[in-house]
């Protein structure tokens, strides 16, 4: 008999996730019964009893999870670890949870990095004014204009994304200053930037990468006195989750011309039509994409069948990243709902 995976990964589907061959190779190994997240808890006990997987974090209740006695581990595709279910009774009976989060990284990463080089050279300014017959030539188009290349930048969360970052920014050759306070210095240190406190990446950056997740502690941490201690004329990019940041303060501050900014991500997703920031000027606006590509859901799936067949074989998942019993509490992203 193969072992039963119930798959309820919204809002991703089977067959984002998964390659043809891989989802062939899925429904070969396992037997997958599609669910959702309000059926799970009403599926036969037998199928409870007997499911070793779950792929997808739907809730799930104590008294679900003591059905599942079988259980090894909840998959989680989304890429935000929810608070949905008893993470101590997991981590008791040694279930692991896990994320495929860090297949959006390196994407992310390189949006951000032309996110910042538009900031920085102007570079949609300078193809609507060029549509519209108002463009400036050489040197009159560069007036505000810098470089990235031995700049002083700073990144706020050093988690896979802030890596990856840094691997994409190092052959510009700047000064990286980082603020992650669950990291020590000396890991920073090896990773060939400066470990500093929030001030000081606040007050000595040219550019500033916001990318820590949401948590019960950092929960629009970036706020109106933040954007006050910025350097005049500081290029901030929000590449995480809105909710870190005050986004009222930073509209202040943009509007006002202390910063320049762009954000991937938005308090509301799809943003109302009169949101201020839709006509912002010195904004720049990605509807929460950068991730968003092929290629990294498919990796998804190709991470979840790797550590599917190491526990198989009794072994530990290595692919994904698990939930830590210090921290996955503390997590307070929201859901996404497109992909």
């Amino acid at each position: 008999m193969k072992p039963i995976v119930l798959s309820a990964p919204m809002p991703r589907s089977l067959d984002l996730i998964f390659r043809s061959d891989k989802r062939k190779q899925l429904h070969e190994t396992y037997e997958v019964v599609e669910t959702t997240d309000d059926a799970l808890a009403t599926l036969p006990i037998e199928m409870l009893q007997q499911a070793h997987y779950i792929l997808g974090q739907p809730p799930i209740s104590e008294t679900t999870l003591a059905q599942m006695v079988q259980l090894k581990a909840v998959l989680n595709v989304e890429s935000n670890l929810i608070n949905n279910m008893p993470y101590q009774t997991l981590f008791e009976r040694g279930i692991h949870v896990l994320t495929t989060g860090a297949v959006f990284a390196k994407p992310v990463a390189e949006l951000g990095l032309g996110l910042a080089l538009d900031l920085a050279r102007g570079i949609t300014d300078a193809d609507l004014a060029f549509r519209n017959g108002t463009e400036q030539w050489g040197g009159d188009g560069n007036v505000n204009a810098r470089m990235l290349g031995g700049s002083e930048i700073g990144i706020v969360g050093y988690g896979d994304l802030g890596r990856a970052l840094r691997r994409i920014l190092r052959g510009f050759d700047p000064t990286i200053r980082v603020y992650d306070p669950w990291l020590p210095p000396s890991m920073l240190k090896e990773d060939g930037v400066i470990p500093t406190d929030l001030n000081a990446v606040l007050t000595q950056s040219d550019t500033l990468f916001v990318v820590a997740a949401v948590t019960s502690d950092n929960q629009h941490f970036i706020d109106a006195k933040a954007f006050k201690n910025m350097r005049q004329g500081c290029h901030f990019i929000l590449l995480s989750r809105a909710e870190v940041v005050d986004f009222d303060a930073m509209i202040d501050a943009v509007r006002s011309g202390h910063i320049r900014a762009t954000s991937d991500v938005f308090p509301q997703e799809p943003l109302p039509m009169d949101h201020p920031v839709r006509d912002l000027k010195g904004f720049i606006r990605s509807p929460h994409r950068a991730g968003a590509l092929d290629t990294a859901f498919q990796q998804m799936g190709d991470m979840v069948l790797e550590d599917m067949a190491l526990m198989d074989g009794g072994l530990v998942p290595m692919r994904c990243k698990r939930a830590e019993r210090e921290t996955v509490q503390r997590m307070r992203s929201k859901p996404v709902t497109h992909n």
